[in-house]
């Protein structure tokens, strides 16, 4: 039989929407609200509640879970409801900086509830399939005890007690991610400038976005481990050889009249590295300036 323990979620935006009807399609009963009761229309229909206010909400489940644009929403939603807290769990899954979740489970903790902190890894069409999964931190014991109605979200990948870790976890994504995207758009501009359109470039250029694993576990079986040991060896490529790719990146798009600010800041990575003398080194050693910035 179905897990049928009720879910509150709270925020109703394209990913609350596709939580809420993947937790109806488990069998799990889920009270919602909005701060724009209109958006609740479509969920109500497959089988939610609408709450009036937050706290009715709250106190519909001892799990509820956020899904709002920040952690300042949580508090703008829930400071009319901290009453109704004590001795429930509540599932952070919005997006914001790890300070501020620390903060926010402080705050939780001062009105007594439990906090998970999350970052779901994946669009709202993905919720609930076999892609989908979503980085945890908190109390373990909580997190053990929710871990089935949340699998239902996706995957869980917990990370440990520390609240900050899921978040960091998540904005560190979001930074290989957009930087990616906005990766792809420069390249698209460059050579847009040369009478290409994006539909012929786009699926040339996301073969290096594919390709791009394959090149980070060249030489190593576990990507990571010559970075955290301090290795960089420079057989395969040097800082040297990429700071001149770099270069030319820049000077390519100088003279094309695009826009400089991401072929610089890689370039700065490369020309750090060498004035700190590591021009033979692996491309992997500009993290040492990325740690340590002037």
């Amino acid at each position: 039989m179905p897990d049928r323990t009720p879910v509150t979620l709270i925020g109703l935006g394209p990913m609350g929407q596709a939580m809420v009807r993947t937790l109806l399609a488990a069998g799990r009963p889920v009270t919602v609200w909005n701060r724009t009761p209109a958006r609740a229309a479509g969920v109500v229909a497959d089988g939610a509640v609408l709450a009036a206010t937050p706290a009715e909400a709250v106190e519909a489940s001892e799990l509820v879970i956020l899904s709002l644009t920040d952690y300042q929403a949580m508090y703008d939603v829930l400071e009319p409801a901290t009453a109704s807290l004590a001795g429930r769990t509540v599932v952070n899954l919005s997006s914001d900086t790890p300070e501020r979740t620390q903060k926010a489970a402080d705050w939780a903790a001062g009105h007594g509830a439990t906090f998970l902190t999350g970052g779901v890894m994946n669009p709202a069409p993905m919720v609930g399939t076999a892609e989908a999964y979503v980085y945890y931190s908190g109390p373990t014991e909580v997190f053990e005890q929710h871990r089935t109605a949340l699998t239902v979200i996706g995957a869980p990948r917990f990370l440990g007690e520390d609240p900050q870790l899921a978040q960091l976890m998540y904005q560190a994504q979001l930074d290989v991610f957009l930087t990616t995207l906005s990766s792809l758009m420069h390249a698209t501009a460059l050579l847009g400038t040369a009478g290409l359109s994006a539909a012929e470039v786009l699926p040339e250029l996301l073969e290096t976005v594919r390709g791009t694993p394959a090149i980070m576990e060249v030489g190593s079986e576990t990507p990571g481990t010559d970075i955290d040991a301090g290795k960089h060896p420079g057989d395969l490529s040097t800082i040297t050889m990429m700071g001149a790719t770099a270069d030319h990146i820049v000077g390519a798009s100088e003279a094309a009249g695009i826009d400089l600010v991401l072929p610089r800041a890689v370039q700065a990575h490369y020309r750090r590295a060498i004035e700190d003398g590591h021009g033979s080194d692996n491309w992997t050693r500009i993290i040492d300036g990325i740690r340590n910035p002037r």
